[in-house]
């Protein structure tokens, strides 16, 4: 499945680096004197791949992907050494800028007992109209439209697409909606077991490095790239691309249909443009179901 889907994105020509499995590290508490365990701070998620930066620190090779991560120092030619080195640092340069279009599924009958049978509301369909709408408006050359592979999103991306004719899609299950990381603070109203944190906090943190990072050395012009998934998911997203605590994201909230656009510069650079903007809505079409 995974091979296809990379086989799917290399066809819109914008494939994004390989997802990798994932996995979460637990805190152990060191015993007191009377044999209780004393509690510690909880360690960094392990995705986080070591020690987090300070407060207000941004990390600038996030994505691993900054051109000096990427050269071998050690095989560096000791008698043009400075020149090489500059040569090979324009080579892993990126160039050019992705924007990135997060779009939240239209309203859609959450009293289905089977995940095919939560379908769109009337409503719901009239939601993904007037995204679609907005996003043929703004007169872009869209690169490719990747969508989650549940029922509401693939609806919500149908309606949408006809608004956008010949991009390019694509289905994905990594951006199917799920637990991504336990929220900070917790919520009475949902409380996920804590094995779905594990399964599917992997699967989305995956769908973030796959699919969030600057743009490849090879790719000379902008993009404009639509992915259509769930709450969840882009709520994580943006607090991860924006390193902010990614468990801040259930603090976020976003409108069925709304529009979230991150700028990842070719630097590495990271800006948030509009997050859940549905003020393209007439207010009575306007849900967060």
């Amino acid at each position: 499945m995974a091979f296809r889907q990379a086989l799917q994105l290399a066809a819109c020509g914008l494939a994004g680096g390989s997802a990798a499995v994932l996995f979460s590290a637990v805190a152990v508490g060191k015993p007191r004197a009377g044999g209780d365990a004393e509690p510690r701070p909880a360690e960094p998620p392990a995705w986080a791949g070591g020690a987090r930066p300070g407060p207000g620190v941004w990390d600038p090779n996030w994505d691993r992907r900054e051109p000096l991560s990427l050269i071998n120092l050690r095989k560096r030619n000791v008698e043009s050494g400075e020149e090489e080195l500059a040569s090979k640092l324009d080579h892993y340069k990126a160039k050019a800028t992705r924007h990135i279009f997060l779009i939240r599924h239209s309203q859609y009958h959450v009293d289905g007992s089977l995940e095919k049978d939560r379908t769109l509301t009337p409503l719901g369909r009239e939601q993904a109209e007037l995204t679609g709408l907005r996003l043929a408006s703004l007169g872009l050359k869209f690169n490719k439209i990747v969508h989650s592979s549940m029922t509401r999103a693939i609806e919500t991306t149908d309606i949408i697409s006809r608004h956008l004719p010949g991009v390019c899609k694509v289905s994905t299950d990594l951006l199917r909606e799920g637990a991504p990381i336990e929220p900070d603070p917790p919520v009475s109203h949902w409380k996920p077991e804590a094995v779905q944190y594990y399964e599917d906090g992997a699967r989305i943190e995956a769908a973030f490095r796959n699919y969030i990072h600057r743009a490849d050395a090879r790719q000379e012009e902008d993009s404009y790239e639509i992915f259509i998934c769930h709450a969840n998911v882009i709520r994580y997203i943006v607090c991860r691309a924006l390193q902010f605590p990614p468990e801040g994201w259930l603090r976020l909230s976003l409108n069925n249909g709304s529009i979230t656009h991150l700028v990842i510069r070719p630097n590495g650079r990271v800006a948030l443009r509009t997050l859940g903007d549905t003020g393209f809505m007439p207010p009575d079409k306007i849900t967060r179901s």
